[in-house]
């Protein structure tokens, strides 16, 4: 599956610091990628609707995450998955009159469409859960090899009870985890199973839905095996940073990481799991099954403004809930106007043309912007804070003083003027905003 075209990140001067993300296995800070490769697998959209305001603030959250691991100097491999084929996907095509693939193969166009204008780095692989049904259906023969599979009326499911570390991802008790089960997909009073937590790794085909030849018969794959599959097909056995929106973490995560550790052995899967908090609308989280949805192509469309989208969402850290709200979006509108006439006066005032790469001297202002971004993201993705220093920068540079030249210098010696450039590749490679 393709993925969409990135835009062109500006080279800065030196190396910013290794990036420290919160593990939500340990509840710790951990350095993101502890060698020189950074390995991300994310998981995506299921492509049954257009793409909304939670599933931009979960993946610009990995945006900043690949932002930072370049600016560190690490090689990036960052994986994504589509479920191309899902029941919700289906359910909605049959509630439309659509036939399933063209309903799949429009919202993944348009979610390629709304990536791009948000400036969001692409993954290097987009990955469907249908080009990988092969893959998929050997990564579970793996599990029934090891006995960890049985059967139910034809439907394969997994025994939680092979794997000694279930629950380590989430952390959480039998009685929640049977909830948030039935909550999000599970079926845990289904009769027959061994286990109310056991995941459907097959499900056998069913009259009127797609399904594909498989050593258990025709059918297709369940949510978790897919991405356990994926991701160790294309990034190895162990590595860096599974993420995905905190509604992710039991069972999906949960499930994924089960899968890979018996069918892989007991180290396999992410090192660390990181994970953004969810976006609300008048209080209640932001779901297609709710319909209380924001979506990125309207607000576009009505005329906002991708970069003050973009900064409407960087205003809150990746990990907390929030609410999206037209105040939000103003406020948003209004930093990023405040940011571009800093930067245009800041090169007028200085004689610099603000072509990309004039990065301003050692010593300026500039300089320490540079510095204190860096130090924000290296900090669990502290976009609030890398924010808060841009907009210090600016208000030196739009105060009523700044354009007195010796009066307008900071206490340290240099103009706020100095390094328009710098700030504005700054903002473009670390935070993808374009001034």
């Amino acid at each position: 599956m393709e993925s969409w075209r990135g835009a062109s990140v500006p080279e800065l001067p030196g190396r910013g610091s290794e990036t420290m993300i919160t593990n939500t296995a340990t509840g710790e800070l951990t350095v993101a990628a502890p060698g020189p490769a950074a390995t991300l697998y994310a998981c995506g959209i299921t492509p049954y609707d257009a793409a909304h305001l939670g599933h931009a603030a979960t993946f610009l959250a990995w945006d900043l995450l690949v932002r930072a691991w370049h600016d560190t100097g690490h090689q990036v491999t960052y994986v994504q998955n589509v479920t191309d084929v899902d029941d919700p996907l289906l359910e909605r095509a049959d509630r439309d009159g659509e036939d399933w693939r063209a309903l799949a193969d429009r919202e993944i166009d348009r979610y390629r469409a709304d990536m791009t204008v948000l400036r969001l780095l692409p993954p290097d692989r987009l990955v469907g859960a249908v080009e990988s049904l092969g893959l998929i259906e050997s990564f579970a023969g793996r599990l029934a090899d090891r006995g960890a599979l049985y059967d139910v009326e034809g439907d394969q499911y997994f025994s939680r009870a092979c794997d000694e570390a279930f629950g380590s991802v989430s952390r959480l008790g039998p009685v929640v985890m049977t909830d948030l089960f039935a909550e999000r997909g599970g079926d845990p009073e289904r009769p027959g199973k061994k286990d109310p937590l056991d995941p459907l790794v097959w499900l056998a085909a069913r009259p009127g839905e797609p399904s594909w030849p498989a050593r258990f018969g025709p059918g297709r794959p369940g949510w978790h095996v897919e991405c356990a599959a994926i991701a160790t097909e294309y990034l190895g056995t162990v590595f860096d940073v599974q993420a995905g929106g905190s509604d992710l973490i039991f069972p999906h995560h949960e499930m994924s990481a089960s899968h890979a550790r018996v069918a892989l052995g007991p180290s396999a899967f992410a090192r660390s799991y990181a994970h953004a908090g969810m976006v609300r609308l008048d209080g209640q989280k932001m779901s297609k099954s709710l319909g209380n949805l924001v979506f990125v192509s309207r607000l576009l469309a009505d005329g906002a403004d991708p970069m003050a989208v973009r900064l409407a969402v960087l205003a809150h850290h990746y990990r907390e809930d929030w609410d999206w709200t037209s105040d939000g979006l103003a406020a948003a509108t209004a930093r990023l106007a405040r940011w571009r006439e800093a930067v245009r006066l800041a090169a007028a005032r200085s004689g610099a043309d603000p072509a990309p790469g004039l990065a301003g001297v050692p010593g300026t202002a500039a300089d320490a912007v540079l510095a204190a971004v860096r130090e924000r993201l290296a900090d669990d993705l502290d976009a609030p804070g890398a924010l808060a220093a841009v907009d210090r920068w600016a208000d030196a540079v739009l105060a009523p003083s700044a354009g007195a030249s010796p009066a307008g210098a900071s206490p340290g010696g240099a103009s706020p003027e100095a390094g328009a450039a710098l700030i504005r590749d700054t903002v473009d490679a670390l935070l993808g905003i374009a001034l």
